[in-house]
Formats: C-alpha cells, sequence, structure tokens
C-alpha cells in the first residue's frame, strides 16, 4: 500500500497506462548473427561461422523504450540517429514496435550505431561496433533540445539515457533539465561516465556502483553504513539532485530521496543473465517518480524488477504482470 497516495498495487499498475515517458539519449541497433564453427578459414587462423539465423533488436534507449512501453505506458524516443541503412532499420525496428518517433531525428552527418555479434553455438565469437562517440553538431544539438522541448509538457516524465555515444552533451542535458523543471516535469537519469556530473538539479539520479565510484572519483566501503551514504550525500549535493538511487547488484538498493533513505536487500534468484537490468530499473523508477511514489515503492518496485529480468537469458524487458504478482508478495 502507498503511505502517500493510498494506492493498491493494482492501481499503480493501472496508472502506469496513463503515463507518457521522453526516453532521450543513445539509441542503437543490436545486431546478433548464430551459427556454427565446422573448420578454421585457410586465410587466417580464425573460425568460419556458418549462418544459421540473423536478427535485430533495440539496444541502448532502446531497451528502455521497451521496458517502458511493457509497463503499459507510452514510450517516446528524443535522439538522432544517421540517415544510413542501419538508420533505416532501427527506425522500422521502433515503428515494428509501435513505439513513439516523434522525437527521433535522421541527420546525414551522423553514423547509427550497430553492435553485431557474431555467435557459435552458445559462444560470442566476435563483436563488431560501427559507431562515433563524438558529440552531436551543435545544428544537431539545437534540433534535439528544440524537439524535446516540444514533447516534454506532453509527457509525465523525462529520462535521460546516456551511453555516452554523443546525443547528449552537458550543454543540452542543462538546457533540456531547466525547461523540464520549470514546466514541473520530473527527470531521472541512467549517467555514463563522460557526462557524470553534467546532470545538475535533476530528480532523481541513477549510477551503479561503478559508475558513482568512477564519477564522484572516490573510493569508500559500501558495506559501512556511515561512510556509503555520506558518499551518496555528496552526490546529492554535487549535483544538487532531489534524490539519489543506487544499484548495489547483489548487495540489493539504496535510495536517498525526499528526506528518506532506505536500503533494499537483493531479492535470492537464479541468475540467467544481467544484461539489460539497469534498464529495467531506470523504466520502472521513472514511471513511480512520474506517479509521486514513496521511496519505498520506487526503489522496491524496481529492485524486484531489475532482479526478474536477470532470470532470463539475453536482454528482454520486463513482464507487467510477473512484476504485479511479485510486488504483491514482497511490497
Amino acid at each position: 500500500m502507498n503511505p502517500v497516495l493510498d494506492m493498491t498495487i493494482d492501481e499503480l499498475f493501472e496508472q502506469f497506462d496513463k503515463l507518457r515517458v521522453l526516453i532521450i539519449g543513445d539509441v542503437m541497433l543490436d545486431s546478433y548473427v548464430w551459427g556454427r564453427v565446422e573448420r578454421i578459414s585457410p586465410e587466417a587462423p580464425v573460425p568460419v561461422v556458418t549462418v544459421d539465423r540473423r536478427e535485430l533488436r533495440l539496444g541502448g534507449a532502446g531497451n528502455v523504450l521497451l521496458n517502458v512501453q511493457a509497463l503499459g505506458a507510452e514510450a517516446i524516443i528524443c535522439s538522432i540517429i544517421g540517415t544510413d541503412g542501419p538508420g533505416d532499420q532501427l527506425q522500422q525496428e521502433l515503428c515494428d514496435r509501435e513505439l513513439n518517433c516523434d522525437g527521433l531525428i535522421r541527420s546525414a552527418d551522423r553514423i547509427t550505431t550497430i553492435k553485431e555479434r557474431i555467435i557459435a553455438g552458445s559462444q560470442q565469437v566476435v563483436r563488431v561496433d560501427t559507431e562515433t562517440d563524438k558529440y552531436i553538431t551543435i545544428d544537431e544539438r539545437t534540433q534535439l533540445i528544440a524537439k524535446a522541448k516540444e514533447l516534454i509538457p506532453t509527457c509525465h516524465v523525462v529520462i535521460f539515457e546516456d551511453y555516452d555515444k554523443g546525443v547528449l552533451s552537458k550543454e543540452a542535458i542543462a538546457e533540456i533539465t531547466d525547461f523540464a523543471n520549470e514546466q514541473g516535469i520530473p527527470t531521472v537519469v541512467d549517467p555514463k561516465k563522460r557526462n557524470f556530473l553534467a546532470y545538475q538539479n535533476t530528480t532523481l539520479f541513477k549510477p551503479n556502483l561503478k559508475e558513482l565510484r568512477e564519477g564522484l572519483k572516490v573510493e569508500f566501503d559500501v558495506d559501512n553504513a556511515d561512510e556509503f551514504q555520506a558518499v551518496v550525500t555528496q552526490l546529492k549535493e554535487t549535483l544538487n539532485l532531489k534524490g539519489a538511487l543506487i544499484t548495489l547488484s547483489e548487495r540489493g538498493a539504496f535510495i536517498d530521496y525526499n528526506d528518506e533513505q532506505l536500503k533494499l536487500p537483493a531479492h535470492v534468484r537464479k541468475i540467467a543473465d544481467v544484461s539489460g537490468a539497469g534498464d529495467t530499473v531506470i523504466s520502472i523508477a521513472a514511471c513511480c517518480v512520474a506517479l509521486k511514489q514513496p521511496p519505498s515503492i520506487i526503489a522496491g518496485l524496481s529492485n524486484l524488477g531489475g532482479g526478474l529480468v536477470c532470470e532470463s537469458v539475453g536482454v528482454v524487458p520486463i513482464n507487467k504482470a510477473q512484476l504485479k504478482e511479485e510486488a504483491k508478495d514482497n511490497l
């Protein structure tokens, strides 16, 4: 039961269906080639992979879009991709999944990020990344900010999904955050290293332990409660945050939000694959922030969801019905 709005779990999950969530950041294409190895190449001492099947998936911010959509909310992408072939494929993947592309900008001056994985049996042989991490041009940044400002007043929350690929810069982050704050729209951040200190004045900031250490350039004992709380306080003060949600892997999660601090243990799971867990956590947290939920629900439901997706192999969005049942048993 929600002590703030007296909302049941059923009511909370129904409210997810009414949300519009804007995801701003690096969207990319994941390509998978599955095959088998039966010989070594005569050209070089490398395996020859005979292809059985290929698959394209949404990657980067795309997985956050899929998680937000899986919760029942409308997920809107705001990003810049190329006018190249992978860009066409990426846009088609978005359209095929009925995701809102109103904020998608195509640029002839930028290549679309595509990560190609060659897999033989169950073993990844090689990954080939076609990408740039250069910041978008000033003209592209102007377009991105204008598109974000056009969409923010129609949305309930903004997620910054930063993969250090150049769509988000400190200038864009500052201008978009200021505008969202003026509009009373909360901002939730999944940071990476390069722009870590640029997310001033945001609502909820969600680094993992590694990102927290690297971003603040501090060492600390996560198992020392006072020492860890001091680092979280330093983070909040440095960025002037309303709140921070720190994912702690097998240790669970910690939230400091609305003058309340909570540490939640990880739920015992049969871990199959941790890929994409952070995307699930940020998606659930953002939807809960949009619905003005208390820290216990924001962190509790996010922590549950992140654990659930780890039971599946590969990057998969959250199963809403399963999450709701778990929430009824655990929250």
